[in-house]
């Protein structure tokens, strides 16, 4: 068993909107991977990002998409920063990948201040470009479909 879909992308580019959305029109549930690890932990991502570090958030990570991956068949959607890891990078190899690819200025608009994403809590807009910059051949690596989102509507 395997996902139908696995969707990556940075902050902002529609992973939990573009993945509901494909998830219903499939006919298959959607998951998200932050939820799983939120479910693990038994807190918010940004009490685990606080109280244990983003490592403890990591390892959680790379479990929770490493079980959705052997158990799920919906689509599932990744955190922005999962694919840092290269264990994540290995096991998407023989997955479906869709990359919702998104420019600095629709993230923006989309994310805003950051609100409850960790990473973003400090200069969100600066903070957003370095992860871009160095996300972007990530995203590539894994992915199969690669679709860009900016100006877009989830439609």
């Amino acid at each position: 068993m395997a996902p139908v879909a696995v969707v990556v992308g940075a902050p902002g580019a529609g992973k939990t909107t573009i993945g509901q959305a494909v998830a219903a029109l499939l006919g298959v549930e959607f998951a998200d991977a932050d939820a799983r690890i939120e479910a693990m932990a038994g807190k918010t991502v940004p009490e685990i990002f606080f109280d244990e570090g983003e490592d403890e958030f990591r390892r959680l990570e790379v479990e929770a998409i490493a079980s959705a991956l052997r158990s799920f068949d919906g689509v599932l959607a990744l955190g922005g920063g999962a694919i840092l890891n290269a264990d994540t990078r290995a096991l998407l190899r023989d997955q479906t990948v869709v990359y919702l690819s998104v420019e600095l200025s629709d993230a923006v608009k989309r994310v805003g201040l950051g609100g409850g994403r960790p990473l973003l809590a400090i200069n969100p807009r600066a903070t957003l470009k370095y992860l871009l910059d160095q996300r972007r051949p990530l995203y590539a690596e894994v992915a199969t479909h690669t679709v860009a989102t900016d100006g877009r509507a989830p439609d």
